[in-house]
C-alpha cells in the first residue's frame, strides 16, 4: 500500500511541471528584441543620408552657422564629385564641403533646443578649480563641437554678469564672445528675429548688465 502511494505523488509532480513548460515557450515567442533593433535602424536612415538644399541653413563646427548657396559638380581625376557652397556670413567666409563628408555639418537646432539653451544660460556657472589653459582647451573644443548645448554651457560658464573688460581676462573674454557669437548666430537664425533681440534674451537669461563700456 505505501508503495501505490508513492507513485501517486510522482503523477501529481509531473501534472505541476507541465504548466511551467509553457511558459518557456511563451518567452521564445515573443521576440521584443528583434523588433526594436529593427525599428532603430529604420529611424537612423534618415540623419545618414540626410541632403540639404540650396537656401538651407546649416552649422559648420569650425566656424558656426552658415547658409548653403549653392550645390555644384566638379570631375576630380574622373570622378564626379558633388559639393555644397557655405557662406559663413559673420565670416565672410565661402566653404567648399563634399557633399559625402556631410557628416561635418548638422542642422540648425529646432525651437525646443532653443528653450533648453536658454535654460542652460540661466543656471549658476560651474567654475573649475584646474589651470586656466587647460580649461581654456576644453573651452575651445566645445565651442567647436558643433554641438548647441556645449556652446551655451561655455557661455554660461564663462560670464561674468557684466560687460566691463575689468572682470575678465583677455582670453576669457575671447573665448565667450566667440561662444556667445556662434550661439547668438544660430539662435537668430531659429527665431527669426534681429541680432539685438537674440540679444536681449540671452542676456536676460545670463543676467547680464547692459552698460556701456565707459560708465
Amino acid at each position: 500500500m505505501g508503495r501505490k502511494k508513492k507513485k501517486g505523488k510522482k503523477k501529481l509532480k509531473d501534472l505541476k511541471l507541465k504548466p511551467k513548460s509553457k511558459k518557456i515557450i511563451n518567452v521564445q515567442k515573443g521576440s521584443v528584441g528583434d523588433e526594436k533593433v529593427e525599428i532603430k535602424k529604420i529611424k537612423k536612415q534618415p540623419t545618414e543620408k540626410r541632403i540639404y538644399n540650396v537656401n538651407d541653413f546649416v552649422v559648420y563646427p569650425k566656424h558656426g552657422v552658415g547658409k548653403i548657396v549653392s550645390v555644384e559638380k566638379a570631375v576630380i581625376g574622373d570622378i564626379d564629385i558633388n559639393f555644397y557652397k557655405v557662406l559663413i556670413e559673420r565670416d565672410k567666409l565661402t566653404l567648399t564641403i563634399p557633399i559625402n563628408q556631410q557628416s561635418n555639418l548638422r542642422p540648425i537646432c529646432s525651437a525646443h533646443q532653443v528653450n533648453k539653451c536658454i535654460s542652460i544660460l540661466k543656471t549658476k556657472p560651474k567654475i573649475k578649480r584646474t589651470m586656466w589653459s587647460r580649461r581654456a582647451q576644453e573651452y575651445e573644443q566645445k565651442i567647436n563641437s558643433g554641438k548647441i548645448y556645449e556652446l551655451a554651457e561655455v557661455v554660461k560658464d564663462l560670464n561674468k554678469n557684466t560687460n566691463t573688460i575689468a572682470d575678465q581676462s583677455y582670453s576669457e573674454r575671447q573665448l565667450f564672445e566667440k561662444a556667445y557669437d556662434r550661439l547668438e548666430g544660430e539662435l537668430k537664425v531659429v527665431l527669426k528675429i534681429s541680432d539685438e533681440d537674440v540679444k536681449k534674451k540671452m542676456n536676460k537669461a545670463l543676467g547680464r548688465e547692459e552698460k556701456p563700456a565707459d560708465v
